[in-house]
């Protein structure tokens, strides 16, 4: 401080800057505002005319709702520091503020007994950016094309409200997805609504911009109504023919009784799933994939197959097929991925169970590749013929089942669709 700077008194500097004199005090002993001088004798405060602007800035990130360890780092930390805390706290804030006028429009609505609150059946609250996702990882999986012609109820998404979770579900007969959700907050139900696929994608943009949103399902109208405060959406029922007509939810394929038929896999790989996918991507027709040991397991006969035993993971994705890399070949078993008019790939993988041939049309596995989560993914594999369980290593909740196909048939020329129900 300049000794012939001009020094006032804590009630003039409160004034000032804004403050109360108590709160002077309080930021002395926090060490965020030091007065300029303090009275040996009497212990008066004093503080210096340049000090007014650090005073309030301080008045302005309390005000703001700043704790007092995030504006010490605004007031005396590097600016890049600096920067991220009022990011982050900003952040804070407009997620604040969005649940709670939320809770505050939604007692509002029940005071006035506004009439589109009457009758809701089943309501749940999730996050955006979870929604999000799930409506982008299942919708893929819908009927298009003449099979949406012939089964309009597979070109939808079905919503449920059920057993305190938000599933979401679809189905071409050839794969199966499913994405379970764990809402903060759920109330009523059990209730089940088709939407249009093309309506879940565009849903998906709106609330990836959300931070929560309230799904509704009243008692008698069909659709479904998505709530992020005051911003509203009103979907309509998706097969086109309302809840009594013989496509509504009941027309659906009934996809628990795939789940829980289920057989064990008696197969288990992990592999790349970026590296798996750009295998996949481009074939013209059928893939195959045989899984077995690499060159290292040769001189333990068939002990490694037979036993199920977890090999360890080498790291890496895809094997170059080449005399040089015999070493690389023997650090554990690989996938080879052949047929579709392209060049054989072969990959690191983690497995269990013996050998296994088995093939795909890319059509149905690329997106089921596509939708996952994280860098691996799981195939777990009960015969050549049954549906494989394609899921991300890392996320549990989100389900899809493939139909594999006949080595040497055409695309989509599987044996029989995946088994979730009959559609007639």
């Amino acid at each position: 401080m300049d000794d012939t700077e001009q020094l006032l008194t804590i009630g003039v500097f409160a004034r000032r800057v804004g403050l109360a004199p108590s709160a002077l005090r309080f930021y002395d002993d926090c060490g965020l505002l030091r007065p300029a001088r303090v009275d040996a004798v009497t212990g008066y405060r004093r503080y210096g005319a340049g000090q007014a602007p650090r005073a309030v800035k301080l008045r302005q990130l309390r005000a703001a709702g700043l704790p007092l360890v995030d504006a010490a780092v605004v007031l005396d930390g590097p600016e890049d520091a600096a920067r991220d805390v009022l990011r982050a706290h900003l952040e804070r804030t407009r997620r604040t503020a969005d649940e709670a006028r939320a809770v505050v429009e939604g007692l509002l609505r029940e005071a006035s007994g506004a009439p589109e609150d009457r009758g809701i059946r089943a309501r749940a609250r999730v996050g955006g950016a979870e929604l999000a996702s799930a409506l982008r990882q299942v919708a893929p999986a819908a009927a298009t094309g003449a099979a949406r012609e012939e089964f309009p109820v597979l070109g939808c998404v079905l919503l449920e409200l059920a057993d305190g979770e938000v599933r979401w579900v679809a189905t071409d007969r050839y794969r199966l997805a499913v994405r379970v959700l764990r809402p903060d907050g759920f109330e009523g139900g059990p209730r089940r609504v088709l939407i249009a696929a093309e309506t879940a994608r565009s849903l998906a943009e709106w609330a990836v911009r959300q931070v929560t949103v309230d799904i509704e399902c009243a008692g008698e109208a069909a659709g479904v109504r998505l709530r992020s405060g005051a911003d509203c959406r009103e979907v309509p029922e998706g097969a086109g023919q309302g809840r009594s007509g013989g496509e509504g939810p009941g027309g659906f394929p009934d996809y628990r009784l795939m789940l829980e038929g289920l057989e064990t896999g008696r197969h288990r790989v992990i592999v790349d799933r970026v590296g798996l996918r750009d295998a996949v991507t481009g074939r013209a027709g059928p893939v195959s994939f045989s899984v077995g040991a690499g060159q290292g397991d040769a001189g333990q006969g068939d002990a490694a197959d037979a036993g199920g035993s977890m090999v360890p993971d080498v790291g890496g994705s895809t094997v170059p097929d080449t005399a040089g890399d015999a070493a690389d070949l023997a650090a554990g078993p690989v996938l080879e991925v052949t047929g579709g008019g392209r060049e054989p790939v072969r990959m690191r993988v983690v497995r269990t169970g013996p050998r296994l041939r088995i093939a795909f049309d890319p059509a149905v596995l690329v997106p089921a590749l596509e939708a996952g989560v994280g860098p691996d993914v799981l195939l777990e594999i009960a015969a050549p013929d049954r549906p494989v369980l394609v899921r991300s290593a890392d996320q549990g909740s989100f389900t899809t089942l493939v139909m594999p196909v006949r080595e040497g048939a055409g695309a989509g020329a599987s044996d029989a669709g995946v088994p979730t129900a009959d559609v007639t």
